[in-house]
């Protein structure tokens, strides 16, 4: 039974894409707590501006943004081939399992740290390997509560919009349906994390949080539309290994409808 559940190609590529989900979710999270220039990066001088009276601004991200676009790629291509259920199925696992990377983080962060190895990198410039232990791992709990919700609550969104655009548009604008809903959802998740991490934990004002929330999610919105080829991509690669029949069975009954020449493809 094991060995025909592996090599059904259908169930072969929900475990992939269950697997690079979680994982790039989870690292998404571990690298969050550094920020980079954007202006740096791609070689370009640094200019400050001024939003809703939130003066100095500029595109400092976290470098969590560098992989969270791919989440919602694999969100819209799980919500195409697999339905809701799927994508709501695969956010609570990486939910949980963030959640229990946090604790053990805490807990690794928690036990005593041998004298030895808390002086070890001093040479490097690093005099306490226990502070630079915590500072890396230790994230604030509303840094860490902001980013789940909003993780969960845009993943919701995101669904509900992929299906109400694909629900009038058909099989046709796959790049209206993917990108349109990954626009909506990632604003959702900028204001959210932003809200409970720093307007509730921090009491930031209402202007730094939409200012820093408009600059972040500009920079999502653009990446957000220059990777809908790979929506294409993907999709053509998916099409190839599964066969169009399949692909087309698993599609409709994504949309909650079955082929009418063949039959359905069981839930997952």
């Amino acid at each position: 039974m094991i060995k025909d559940l592996l090599n059904d190609k259908p169930t072969k590529l929900f475990l992939i894409f269950t697997s690079f989900f979680v994982a790039n979710a989870l690292i998404a999270e571990c690298i969050g707590g550094k920020l980079f220039s954007l202006e740096k990066l791609l070689g370009l001088p640094v200019h400050t501006f001024t939003l809703f009276g939130q003066t100095g601004l500029s595109y400092t991200l976290t470098a969590g943004v560098l992989l969270w676009p791919l989440e919602f790629v694999m969100t819209d291509i799980v919500n195409e081939y697999f339905g809701p259920k799927a994508v709501r199925r695969i956010s609570y696992i990486a939910v949980g399992l963030i959640s229990y990377a946090f604790i053990m983080f805490w807990v690794a962060m928690s036990v005593p740290a041998d004298s030895w190895w808390k002086g070890s990198k001093a040479d490097a410039g690093i005099p306490d390997m226990q502070n630079a232990f915590s500072s890396i791992f230790g994230q604030g709990m509303w840094i860490i509560l902001g980013s789940l919700t909003a993780f969960l609550v845009s993943q919701i969104v995101d669904v509900t919009v992929f299906h109400k655009i694909k629900k009038r548009t058909g099989e046709k604008h796959v790049w209206l349906r993917a990108t349109g809903s990954t626009v909506v959802s990632q604003l959702v998740d900028s204001f959210i994390v932003l809200y409970i991490a720093f307007k509730l934990g921090n009491n930031w004002s209402w202007q730094r949080v939409l200012a820093i929330c408009l600059v972040n999610y500009s920079y999502k919105f653009v990446v957000a539309v220059v990777l809908t080829p790979v929506i294409y991509l993907m999709e053509h690669r998916i099409e190839r290994y599964l066969g169009h029949d399949t692909a087309k069975r698993m599609k409709a009954a994504a949309m909650g409808k079955e082929h009418p020449l063949e039959e359905p493809v069981p839930g997952i």
